[in-house]
């Protein structure tokens, strides 16, 4: 459940002023720490940002195949730079209209560091009171810069172990290369994989092959 919210490693921009932003994908699958919630299909994605110096704030939708529902992301937090360490603190609140019982609330807190002008990590911590449940990530991205005076192409990584105070803990991954290009446009193909087993994938999702290793691709632009 939830969205993958793009930006674990990345700040807001630190403005004097609100400014607006908008994002808009097509993903051959929607991946949420490392299960499809699409059964593996295509999925139409976007978000509406604020942000007013370290305040920001947003939703982000998608569809889904579970609960017969779409998902809506609200959240909202401050982020910024301290002695060159960046922090990110914040609220996320997952709705599913038409199926509230199955809406949640996670804390996100998280730091990264850039090493060099080309390479950051960082790591995140999701913690639900609701679900009773934490998840905690570390990542890394390198930029190459821009090629051809055009691409501005990056590989980025983490791996992310999710746990539950019930049980049905998991560890899960991803890598990939992201094309930036035109300046607002860009191309992300990355590797998802966990050690669910098929049998105990197919008793969460109902589908024994949504929690395997796939290849999902998405175009993605900004406003």
């Amino acid at each position: 459940m939830g969205a993958a919210l793009v930006g674990g490693l990345a700040l807001p921009a630190q403005a004097d002023e609100l400014e607006l932003s908008a994002t808009t994908a097509l993903t051959t699958d929607y991946v949420f720490r490392g299960i499809s919630q699409t059964n593996q299909n295509p999925a139409i994605q976007g978000s509406l940002d604020a942000a007013y110096g370290i305040f920001y704030a947003g939703v982000w939708g998608s569809n889904i195949t579970f609960a017969d529902s779409l998902e809506l992301d609200w959240y909202g937090g401050i982020a910024s730079e301290w002695n060159g360490i960046g922090y990110d603190v914040g609220v996320i609140w997952y709705t599913y209209p038409g199926v509230s019982s199955t809406d949640y609330v996670e804390i996100k807190t998280g730091l990264s560091y850039g090493f060099t002008d080309n390479f950051t990590a960082g790591v995140t911590n999701y913690w639900s009171p609701d679900l009773k449940a934490d998840a905690l990530e570390a990542g890394a991205e390198y930029t190459f810069g821009t090629i051809m005076n055009f691409f501005d192409p990056s590989v980025s990584g983490l791996i992310g172990w999710q746990w539950f105070d019930a049980g049905g803990d998991y560890t899960y991954w991803n890598v990939g290369l992201t094309l930036g290009f035109m300046e607002n446009w860009a191309v992300d193909v990355r590797y998802w994989d966990t050690d669910i087993s098929d049998a105990s994938c197919g008793a969460i999702t109902g589908g024994p092959d949504d929690c395997s290793g796939r290849v999902v691709g998405t175009l993605s632009a900004s406003f």
